[in-house]
């Protein structure tokens, strides 16, 4: 399907039924990285790949901004009638920009891993995409996966799967022309003033991790606290995707289904 700006996504979509809850990947990831994030989810589940991430394409224009990034994922949820939406990390930047401007555009939000608020990155993980854009641009796969093997908890990093699933990811970015998203999500935001935010009714889980420096267990308490319904769990260490994956599942679930 195509994006408002033309740019085609990829979309697949399993299960059937109402309700349906569309899914939006983190930086670099793609739909087999979301797609574990809704095993025991009812109904529908769709899963999507951003503008230049898996088999999408990627803008003429090069429109790489935050703004764009929600028009992708408005764009799949209102084809497929979408009414939930799961976030990991880019990807609930991307849900945060569509309630901020439609607040009762879902009926339940799920934020895993939200690295941004409404300020722009000056932290580790601004001068580390910084980094990452560099070495997409010269063509370095090796270096680049490198960068992100480095977002793996130390004492996960030698677990089974940890290098190919950190080389898939790295083969992703240095695929396609992303090296101008990178760079544009260390240096904007995506949501103007999170007092829109407050607009937002329906129910939302946040859900963060102690000792991330890309992804701050901070960013996580101020999302909650500026969602007037909103539920916080955080993780007492990093690695929620590795360490902690039947909880992670069990918690998404639990929340979008419990009527």
């Amino acid at each position: 399907m195509a994006a408002p700006d033309g740019v085609a996504l990829h979309v697949e979509s399993y299960g059937s039924g109402e309700p349906v809850t569309v899914f939006a990947a983190g930086l670099g990831g793609t739909i087999a990285e979301t797609r574990t994030l809704g095993s025991g989810v009812a109904g529908t589940r769709v899963f999507f790949d951003f503008r230049g991430h898996g088999a999408s394409g990627s803008p003429e224009s090069g429109d790489w901004s935050y703004a764009a990034l929600a028009a992708d994922l408005r764009a799949v949820a209102d084809a497929t009638r979408a009414t939930r939406a799961v976030g990991v990390s880019m990807g609930a930047a991307a849900v945060m920009g569509v309630v901020a401007e439609t607040p009762d555009r879902f009926s339940r939000t799920v934020f895993f891993l939200p690295a941004i608020l409404d300020e722009p990155r000056r932290d580790v993980a601004s001068g580390r995409l910084g980094r990452v854009a560099a070495r997409i641009e010269a063509g370095d796969t090796e270096a680049v996966a490198e960068l992100l093997l480095a977002e793996v908890p130390a004492a996960l990093r030698d677990a089974p799967g940890v290098a190919a699933y950190v080389r898939d990811r790295a083969a992703t970015l240095s695929a396609k022309a992303v090296a101008g998203l990178v760079r544009s999500l260390a240096e904007t935001r995506p949501v103007r003033d999170r007092a829109a935010l407050a607009a937002v009714a329906a129910p939302s889980l946040v859900i963060g991790q102690e000792g991330d420096d890309v992804h701050p267990a901070g960013v996580a308490r101020a999302l909650a606290a500026a969602l007037p319904n909103a539920s916080l769990h955080v993780f007492d260490a990093p690695g929620g995707l590795w360490v902690h994956r039947a909880a992670l599942r069990s918690l998404v679930s639990r929340f979008l289904d419990t009527p």
